[in-house]
């Protein structure tokens, strides 16, 4: 219960302000254009969406990160994609919390362990404070695996925004 109590507090303190402090408009712009230089390096697609914090009545219910990136992972639209190829990088400001939702294709060609690792490496990154770094680096490498499991085959359609969703 004092879990769920101290949960819902940080919830309460993180708001839709703190996002953009964290994430400000240049940032955004720097990683909508490194995760478009990525997408012409595989036929896959990344979308990013940041949260500050979740309902209060979602926390007491007991709403993981993981279950709330599944939900936004549906409400983006990532997983309608042409290739059943579409990742979701899921940031839950509030819980300190990233997750990756990979759609069919894409969880089958690469391994849970390697999503994993960029998502230990990111949330220990900004638990340092390297929002900047942290997010840019996690991009990069989630455009190296998707670049090795899906070749770019050349031109073709930009199927989800590149910018990064405040949520």
């Amino acid at each position: 219960m004092a879990g769920r109590l101290a949960r819902c507090w940080a919830h309460l303190l993180h708001d839709h302000r703190r996002a953009r402090r964290v994430f400000p408009d240049a940032l955004l712009s720097r990683i909508e254009a490194l995760i478009g230089e990525g997408e012409r390096t595989h036929a896959a697609e990344l979308r990013l969406a940041i949260e500050a914090s979740m309902p209060v009545h979602r926390i007491w219910r007991g709403c993981t990160p993981r279950q709330r990136a599944h939900e936004v992972f549906a409400e983006l639209g990532v997983w309608d994609t042409a290739g059943n190829n579409g990742v979701l990088l899921y940031v839950l400001l509030a819980d300190h919390a990233v997750e990756i939702v990979a759609d069919r294709a894409a969880a089958a060609a690469i391994p849970e362990g390697r999503w994993r690792e960029v998502c230990e490496a990111l949330a220990a990154a900004y638990r340092e404070g390297a929002f900047e770094q942290g997010t840019l680096t996690a991009v990069q490498r989630i455009g190296v695996l998707l670049a090795a499991a899906f070749p770019a085959p050349g031109e073709r359609a930009d199927e989800l925004p590149n910018r990064p969703a405040i949520l």
